[in-house]
């Protein structure tokens, strides 16, 4: 048997973070599906950067919303929905099948609306129309100002992928902020079984003190954060609020691991998702680490539910130096401003590509 096999038997979720027209044109997502365990996916504006720069075909897409007068980033959002639509349709039996637990793909909000609640709850409204999907995800990020946008997308009903969640107090808050919108659905009368994920990035941890903490804590930073943030799920999942909205039909917010790609060429490859086996939570995996995985990984123990011994691993860290809760500012901060600037690069590439296309006409 796979280790992505085993992995799912856990009852962890296994997504591809990852999406471009020619895994869905040859057939490699289906593969995956049928041969990897994979159930759902994730996508970021980083990922459609590289998918549209990196091949032609999107070419006849982008033609195609020229003659209807589109550009910039209304023409990404065809392009980005077309994909996903259509990656949605696969995942569509697996959703069924689970009863929209799992069988999910997202699209996030135009990063440059980080900070602009309003802007970001019409919008993450307008795209999920307009995908027409159930099993579609509008990814909003967790920032101060995203928390509010959160809570009422999912009072209107969106199904929402919180990202950019780097530390426990950055879970609860969103973790918060889902619950606030599930207890108004219920109190006006409407279904309170509105799917979300809280999406914490992982490997960023330990990219970001390499160099700056005793080579004997390389590469433990990130799973020790993982391990406070698992701890804290567990302890949202059974307390009295959410056990009261469970029995109203909510859903339960699951936990997903992102960033899950290993940065240090020194460390496995698989570090991050053997170290990260954990019953009802979603690991979303970049295309090397999950094929990776699938050729040579192992499944260990699962994670303790109360965490294990990062208590420790995190004082370890303290005594070097790190404070965790300004670094985390300071990740969630850099991530924001990273997807701005992938944001901007795409739509240089969607411009360049377009122009070259008109005179190439």
């Amino acid at each position: 048997m796979k280790a992505t096999q085993t992995l799912h038997d856990l009852g962890q979720s296994l997504w591809l973070d990852n999406i471009t027209r020619d895994l869905l044109n040859n057939g490699t997502l289906q593969r995956y599906i049928n041969e990897l365990s994979v159930t759902g996916l994730t996508s970021n504006p980083t990922i459609f950067d590289h998918a549209i720069k990196n091949s032609a075909a999107y070419d006849a897409g982008i033609r195609e919303c020229q003659h209807r007068g589109k550009s910039g980033e209304e023409l990404f959002f065809n392009l980005a929905l077309e994909d996903l639509v259509r990656a949605a349709d696969l995942f569509r039996p697996i959703y069924e099948k689970t009863n929209g637990v799992d069988g999910w793909v997202s699209l996030e909000v135009s990063p440059r609306l980080a900070y602009d609640a309003v802007t970001t709850i019409a919008a993450a409204k307008d795209l999920y129309q307009r995908a027409g999907r159930p099993n579609l995800f509008i990814k909003i990020p967790g920032t101060k100002e995203g928390l509010p946008a959160i809570e009422e997308a999912i009072f209107a009903g969106i199904p929402i992928n919180v990202t950019l969640l780097f530390s426990r107090d950055h879970y609860v808050a969103a973790a918060d902020a889902f619950m606030r919108g599930i207890e108004r659905r219920i109190d006006a009368g409407l279904n309170p079984q509105v799917g979300s994920v809280a999406s914490v990035f992982i490997s960023r941890w330990d990219a970001a003190v390499v160099g700056k903490v005793p080579a004997a804590l390389n590469n433990q930073l990130g799973i020790a954060v993982a391990g406070d943030i698992y701890k804290a799920y567990h302890e949202i999942l059974s307390s009295a609020r959410w056990q009261r909205a469970f029995n109203s039909g909510a859903r339960a917010q699951r936990l997903l691991w992102a960033s899950t790609g290993t940065k240090d060429p020194k460390a496995s490859d698989i570090l991050y998702i053997k170290a990260l086996a954990s019953p009802f939570t979603v690991n979303t995996m970049p295309e090397g680490t999950l094929k990776a995985f699938g050729d040579h990984g192992e499944v260990g123990a699962a994670m303790a539910a109360d965490g294990g011994d990062y208590q420790k691993t995190l004082a370890q860290f303290s005594q070097a130096g790190v404070n965790v809760n300004q670094l985390a500012a300071q990740l969630q901060d850099e991530g924001a401003k990273s997807f701005v600037k992938s944001w901007n690069e795409l739509m240089q590439v969607l411009a360049s590509k377009s122009e070259a296309l008109k005179k190439a006409a």
